[in-house]
């Protein structure tokens, strides 16, 4: 039951994420305010670090978690939040690199989980709390949950071939963050003709439009980001991953069945 529950909440994190940022679309021209989110950020922000919190509780109660997996969790979300700090050509973060190579030997929850902690603690570190700081949690928890996933079709692969699938991961996952990052102000954004969107415009020129945005104004910054990504994931990931894939196996809960021949007969059980 408590893993059915947990699925629940992982789930609702992303269904809760998705709805945040797309509900804008759906609301009529009148009841979009002139700034982003500015209302609802603070409870969204609420009720995902609520999920987080639940998810770590029931994870905890099915024995999946325990007190070293939520140090490792601390330990790495402060890492990875304390490299954003790191100015890399092009406009490129070090926190990527970092939640992609963990989420993919930790596995989908623990990336989920580790995006959401990473993103908080750079907002912490750098000042950058705002109405945004929301949605780039759930963007980079979605990128280390999807981490997870590719790394249990990656673990039996060769170390280098292992490495260039992530780094390829993290390449792609350079644009579609930056792509996800602009949903959360661009419906409320006027003025900017066939670049802005317009209520009741359908959803083909909506998609039109907001590629001839993201292209003008996010392409290029995204490029050297997603390069950034895949070579930090191809320099640190042989001595990383490897590391974190033996600590994931340390902590892993284990069984330990009793030999029933060892019960002296009669013996109360």
């Amino acid at each position: 039951m408590d893993r059915l529950r947990a699925g629940g909440v992982y789930l609702l994190v992303v269904l809760v994420g998705a709805g945040a940022f797309l509900y804008p679309f759906w609301l009529p021209s009148q009841s979009l305010g002139t700034q982003a989110h500015a209302g609802d950020a603070p409870l969204l922000a609420a009720v995902v670090g609520a999920l987080a919190v639940g998810a770590i509780v029931l994870e905890v109660r099915r024995g999946t978690m325990n007190g070293a997996t939520i140090a490792l969790l601390g330990v790495l979300g402060a890492a990875a939040g304390l490299l954003r700090l790191l100015d890399l050509p092009g406009g490129g973060s070090g926190i990527f690199f970092l939640v992609v190579l963990a989420g993919a030997a930790f596995g989908p929850r623990f990336g989920l989980l580790l995006g959401l902690v990473a993103m908080a603690t750079s907002a912490i570190v750098t000042g950058g709390v705002g109405p945004w700081l929301p949605f780039q949690m759930l963007a980079l928890c979605w990128m280390g949950a999807g981490a997870g996933f590719v790394g249990r079709l990656t673990a039996r692969l060769p170390r280098r071939s292992e490495l260039a699938v992530l780094a390829a991961y993290g390449w792609v996952w350079g644009f579609v963050f930056g792509a996800i990052m602009n949903l959360w102000f661009w419906p409320f954004a006027v003025g900017e003709g066939d670049l802005s969107w317009t209520p009741g415009i359908g959803l083909s020129e909506t998609l039109r439009r907001y590629w001839s945005f993201y292209v003008i104004t996010s392409f290029g910054w995204d490029a050297a980001g997603a390069l950034a990504n895949a070579v930090l994931i191809a320099v640190t990931g042989g001595a990383l991953l490897p590391s974190f894939r033996r600590f994931a196996g340390r902590l892993r809960p284990h069984v330990e069945m009793n030999d029933v021949s060892d019960v002296p007969v009669g013996a109360t059980r």
